[in-house]
């Protein structure tokens, strides 16, 4: 039999493959991709939930250790989800700043003060209202952080779906605003939450970031530096810190400018590769391990107060923060608007940044040991993110029509 046609045929198979891999890859690198992909996770998560409680508890809880017991790798299987693979996206939302900070539209201090100032007031003024909404009840565990984080991924695909007429500077100033919000999420994680802090462990992993820095200015290949990621990891693990900050650390540590004959810089090239994996499956499984609140929760989170701060926090907090922000950076002239971006197009940004979900739901299991105050908080975490999207869309597409009739 004639070797030829086969060998056509496997390549044309190849190809064939190749092609449909790089086109679902480039979906998944839409914006809109990853805000509907969360909705479907979270409709799953609740649905499984509410119809297999028992099945989706007995799923979550499943206890998966690896490595000898003195690695503390122990986890359950949620856990395995919100401290390792959340790290994934926590590294792409590190490369985000870096790149924002360093050769993006966050570059020069100027360029930062408005998203900087926006985003401080989006974090303030929340854990504030949190606290008073609550009466205090959020205090206990570090609850009044749980409104303080916007997510990226939602806005941004609410944005992409609903303001496409809108300037490019509204995208930008929700990106920076979003990225730089993440960052100060993160940093409260790593204070808030950290116990049992071991000195030792925590030295290693500050060595073995030494380690990623160097061996990314020397151009490693990626085979020797994802062992070098996953030990920073299991340092940062065994420390006390809690581990998804080692995706921030490394994201920050990465080049994001091209060395000479470099048609792109490592983190570039990182950020296109990990990007439909952070959005495709990290997040979406986030939220189907953390969003199956069961729907008797409901009554009860109307009279919890916490659950009362979270609302409040995301919808009224994060709104006046963040226009009081961005206000007070143009009024003092240390910021200004990007061009073609006036006061109507901020407004919207402010409500997205009331979508607080995946960062929001990591707080409410860290801040909350208690089952069913998680439940509380979540179900007040869903409704206020979903509220804060559907008051968007409706901003959006006024200020669309009013872009479109000019």
């Amino acid at each position: 039999m004639p070797r030829v046609p086969l060998l056509r045929f496997h390549r044309a198979a190849t190809r064939g493959v190749t092609g449909r891999f790089d086109a679902l890859t480039e979906y998944l690198r839409q914006e809109t991709t990853g805000g509907k992909l969360l909705l479907a996770a979270t409709a799953a998560a609740l649905v499984w939930a509410n119809l297999a409680g028992g099945s989706y508890r007995a799923v979550w809880q499943t206890g998966v250790a690896i490595g000898p017991a003195w690695l503390h790798l122990d986890l359950t299987l949620a856990g395995w989800v919100a401290d390792g693979l959340l790290a994934i996206f926590f590294f792409v939302a590190g490369l985000e700043v870096k790149r924002e900070l360093t050769v993006g539209e966050l570059a020069g201090w100027r360029a930062a003060a408005l998203p900087l100032a926006a985003a401080a007031g989006g974090m303030v003024l929340p854990a504030a209202i949190a606290l008073a909404a609550s009466r205090g009840a959020a205090a206990d565990g570090g609850a009044w952080a749980i409104p303080v984080a916007t997510d990226i991924a939602f806005a941004l695909g609410v944005l992409a779906l609903a303001g496409s007429a809108l300037p490019s500077g509204v995208r930008v100033l929700l990106l920076s605003m979003a990225v730089i919000d993440d960052l100060g999420a993160i940093t409260l994680i790593a204070v808030l939450f950290t116990h049992h802090l071991s000195l030792a462990w925590l030295a290693g992993a500050a060595a073995l970031c030494v380690v990623y820095w160097w061996a990314q200015r020397h151009r490693w290949p990626g085979w020797l530096l994802v062992p070098v990621a996953v030990a920073v990891w299991v340092c940062l693990h065994a420390s006390g810190v809690h581990a998804t900050v080692a995706g921030i650390a490394l994201g920050l540590l990465t080049p994001v400018r091209p060395a000479r004959g470099e048609s792109e810089s490592p983190g570039e090239r990182l950020e296109r590769r990990l990007h439909p994996l952070s959005a495709g499956i990290v997040v979406p499984l986030f939220a189907l391990a953390a969003a199956g609140i069961p729907l008797g929760s409901i009554s009860q989170a109307v009279t919890d107060p916490v659950a009362h701060g979270v609302v409040a926090g995301l919808l009224v907090g994060k709104s006046v923060g963040i226009l009081g922000g961005a206000w007070l950076a143009v009024r003092t002239r240390i910021g200004s608007l990007p061009d073609g971006v006036g006061w109507a197009d901020v407004l919207p940004v402010a409500v997205l940044g009331g979508i607080g979900y995946t960062v929001s739901l990591l707080v409410t299991n860290l801040a909350l040991p208690d089952p069913d105050a998680q439940s509380h908080a979540a179900t007040a975490v869903l409704a206020a993110s979903l509220t804060a999207a559907l008051l968007a869309i409706l901003l959006l597409r006024r200020r669309n029509h009013q872009h479109t009739t000019i």
